[in-house]
């Protein structure tokens, strides 16, 4: 065992990593000169993209302990396993990738609701080899949508609920293989809240899947699967301490007033996006296998919100309405503190008949004499509408996957995929609010420049009148093409020195471009028509063994490196107005390696992993809003390199046939790892506000999620069919994300270090430890062919409603008064429960 000590105290170069701060701390103080900037910015108000998921939640189909315990309890409170994001694990439905092209991530929603069609998951975590491709530093989980492999049962279901949805309805028939040669799996559900567990939230989503396989012959098969998701949704916000504590409820929800007595949220995403697949199964002979495919992707997909002009932020946590903001003023604090306690809806939440008064009340012309020549139209000009923020897609791709039983011992796996994918990003006009019509206009370039023309967000359309459906804004394509070769190697030894071991390598070529359909009038020649074209070539290889040291207790370990390219939306400074991208773009490189011991016996599994894994070159790209540039800024940190690494363990033991007990558990730290440089450019102007400045944030953590987790259980199981449990779960290490430009020499360059603020600038807060109880049974009946059952889960049994989950420093700051922009968190939901009802023969 000491060569795997030894391999083990390799991958872990702990005392360089270990530490809080003080370095950075002592460099900034080092460099800080020049006079004072007070920098006011804060968080995003862009458009949200489609629900996304951790890497935990997609993987409830593991056999793994420790990974089940992240997908049902730990994903509950933000945890990623080993730290990763989801844009880190690949996931593919019949060996074609499913991942976002644009930035990476895998989107559940994308096949909600069809949870009995996809139950058939081969799951790889971490850098494990695996049949279906090279995968990511994450892993990969491949789903197998194929008739013939889909067991023969009707079954239907339903469940209630108290989190996002409140009811589901789903159903599956398969046929299984016929005599006549033909494969049918036929699925649906509908999922639907009028309120969920967050006041003002609702949910209305359907799911459908059709999956036909016709067997030709004793070698051929040929596949045809559809699927979709159709949703609309109506989101949560996310708010101060202050603001939770004036409303008396950790789970306030900014986006949503009423209108005509009912309801309304501001902001409802609105998301369906179809896939067809087709697939060529060949069984060349007994050893080898050609699977071959081509899928396409279309559909839309959007986010709504509020969008004003020439009106007072209607935000009913906008921070001017909170008394913080008025602290120097008691009598006003005052006034705002019982406007807050009066229980006025009108004051605490949206109110949508003010939107129609003002807009009703508009009378506008607008013709030459505004200085443009243009469009000519007296009516009302809507003060506020509702817009939405769209990504409409068209993704054409291949996959040929082959697989050759070399001889006794080896395996040779290769794979080629192609994408061809054109994201079409836009601003539409959903509802006027009583107006006649929206001034298509940039009504801050409006207010900056004398030029009229310069506001014109469509310059070949000036003065554009915009009717409901139309569009505005913004308007571009997003042309992404990724191409890729795999091949594996694996070894099998068993009689020689019971040693399987693999190799594998991936060549990936990737290229994108910007496709402007609009002139914009502050950036005319650089914002219409395609831009340069982006070219990067990429490369890995990992490698690993399995020792199995006797027939119950095995040695594990698996090393890799690999590059990735950047995604689009990172890569532009800002997609929306121009083709500009970021200066030297490169690749990630990422180099990783885990080492487990695994006890496999009777009554025992075990498993205990160490991880380590280096991020290089990455890139950091976000977007908010500037309160004194009144606009759009891009902050952009390149040259970030990350380090992640910790234990991972995971046991269940029977102690009788009926009754075991289990534990899982994790230790990490997910660290920044250099002194990233950033540069900060505005949507209104081409000049730079800053570049290559120094953000001293090595050592500092990731944040917005546990770096501990552990979890206790016990269950029974009857041999009448029936099961209960309980687990005890503890998290710990949440950190603050931060603001980065408050970790730079510019932002404290007027303090001392003895001054309280100093601290205050540069410390990254960590969250309490808490704890959490679930409940779990169930209960199954058979007659004949026919099955029931049911099973009920209940999370936070305790209700414990003021652990907070995660959270982050708002962009914004302002130097004399840190306080004014505190943070924000979000909160685990108290107790919810899932019970499930079924019925199959």
């Amino acid at each position: 065992m000491k060569k795997y000590a030894l391999i083990f105290l390799v991958l872990f170069p702990i005392s360089q990593v270990f530490g809080q701060n003080e370095e950075d701390t002592t460099r900034i103080e080092q460099e800080v000169q020049g006079e004072v900037e007070v920098f006011t910015i804060s968080e995003s108000e862009l458009t949200e993209g489609e629900q996304s998921q951790n890497i935990a939640g997609l993987l409830h189909s593991s056999s793994d302990i420790f990974v089940q315990r992240a997908a049902y309890v730990f994903s509950q409170a933000r945890f990623n396993i080993r730290g990763y994001d989801s844009r880190y694990l690949d996931v593919t439905v019949n060996n074609m990738v499913m991942n976002n092209i644009e930035n990476g991530p895998a989107y559940w929603s994308n096949w909600g609701g069809l949870n009995d069609a996809v139950r058939n998951k081969t799951i790889t975590i971490g850098l494990k080899a695996n049949d279906y491709g090279f995968g990511n530093v994450a892993g990969l989980t491949n789903i197998t949508m194929r008739a013939s492999k889909d067991r023969k049962q009707t079954r239907v279901t339903y469940s209630l609920a108290n989190k996002s949805y409140t009811n589901r309805a789903m159903f599956i028939h398969s046929t299984g293989m016929m005599d006549n040669g033909w494969a049918i799996t036929l699925s649906g559900s509908k999922r639907w809240a009028k309120e969920g567990y967050v006041e003002g939230s609702f949910y209305d989503a359907y799911a459908y899947l059709l999956s036909v396989e016709r067997k030709l012959n004793e070698k051929h098969s040929i596949g045809l699967v559809g699927f979709g998701a159709p949703s609309r949704r109506g989101k949560t916000g996310v708010g101060t301490q202050e603001v939770y504590d004036l409303a008396d409820n950790n789970f306030y929800n900014p986006y949503w007033g009423y209108q005509n007595g009912e309801k309304r949220n501001s902001r409802v995403s609105n998301y369906h996006k179809p896939k067809v697949l087709i697939n060529h199964y060949w069984d060349i002979d007994e050893t080898q296998k050609l699977t071959t495919g081509i899928n396409y992707t279309f559909g839309r997909g959007g986010s709504t919100r509020l969008n004003w002009y020439d009106a007072a932020d209607p935000r009913p946590d906008y921070y001017k309405k909170l008394p913080s903001y008025w602290k120097d003023d008691p009598e006003m604090s005052q006034y705002y503190t019982q406007l807050w306690q009066s229980g006025n809806e009108d004051v605490t939440q949206l109110d949508w008949e003010s939107f129609y008064q003002a807009n009703a009340k508009n009378l506008y012309t607008v013709n030459n004499a505004e200085g443009i020549i243009g469009n000519d139209v007296t009516g009302m000009r809507s003060k506020f509408i509702i817009e939405e923020g769209r990504t409409d897609i068209r993704q054409y791709g291949a996959n040929s996957t082959y697989t050759n039983k070399l001889d006794e011992y080896t395996t040779f796996t290769g794979a080629l995929n192609f994408r061809f994918y054109k994201g079409h990003h836009f601003q539409t006009v959903v509802d006027l609010l009583g107006g006649d019509y929206w001034l298509d206009i940039d009504q801050f370039a409006e207010r900056d420049f004398a030029d009229p023309s310069v506001a014109d967000n469509d310059m070949d359309n000036p003065n554009h009148i915009a009717k409901e459906g139309d569009i505005i804004g913004y308007d571009y394509i997003a042309n992404v093409n990724s191409h890729d070769a795999f091949a594996q190697l694996n070894f099998k030894f068993p009689q020689v020195n019971r040693v399987d071991f693999y190799v594998s390598g991936k060549l990936a070529y990737t290229e994108f471009w910007r496709t402007g359909n609009r002139r914009n009038g502050k950036f005319p020649t650089e914002s219409l028509g395609d831009s340069p074209k982006k070219h990067f070539v990429d490369y890995g290889i990992k490698t690993g063994f399995t020792h199995k040291i006797t027939g119950r207790h095995f040695v594990l370990f698996n090393a890799g490196y690999m590059t990735n390219a950047p995604y689009f939306r990172d890569a532009y400074i800002s997609p929306r107005t121009r083709n500009h991208t970021v200066d030297d773009l490169t690749s990630e490189k990422i180099l990783a390696g885990d080492l487990s011991y695994v006890w496999s016996a009777p009554s025992v599994d075990l498993r205990l992993t160490g991880f380590f894994t280096s991020f290089r070159d990455g890139l950091w790209n976000r977007s908010f809003y500037h309160d004194e540039l009144n606009s759009f800024v891009n902050y952009i940190m390149t040259d970030l390199d990350k380090l992640y690494y910790g234990t991972e363990m995971g046991l269940n033991v029977d102690i009788t046939p009926t009754f075991s007990v289990n534990a899982a558990g994790s230790w990490g730290q997910y660290i920044y790892n250099s002194r990233p440089s950033v540069t900060i450019a505005q949507d209104n102007d081409s000049e730079i506000i800053a570049e290559d400045r120094t953000v001293y944030i090595k050592n500092y953590h990731l944040g917005n999620m546990p770096e501990v987790v552990g979890s206790v259980g016990i269950k029974y199981n009857s041999p009448n069919y029936w099961f209960a449990g309980v687990n005890v779960n503890y998290f710990d290490r949440i950190f603050l994300d931060f603001s980065p430009d408050r970790r730079t020499a510019e932002a404290i360059e007027n303090f001392v270090v003895d001054d309280p603020q100093w601290d205050e600038m540069l410390d990254q807060k960590m969250l309490e430890a808490n704890y959490t109880m679930n409940f779990f049974g169930g209960k199954s009946f058979k007659w004949g062919d026919y099955y029931a059952g049911f099973t009920l889960s209940v999370n936070n049994a305790l209700n414990t409603t003021d652990f907070r989950i995660g959270g982050f420093e708002q962009y914004r700051y302002d130097i004399a008064d840190i306080d004014k922009f505190p943070p924000k968190y979000f909160y685990m939901y108290g107790r919810t429960y899932f019970l499930n009802l079924y019925f199959s023969f």
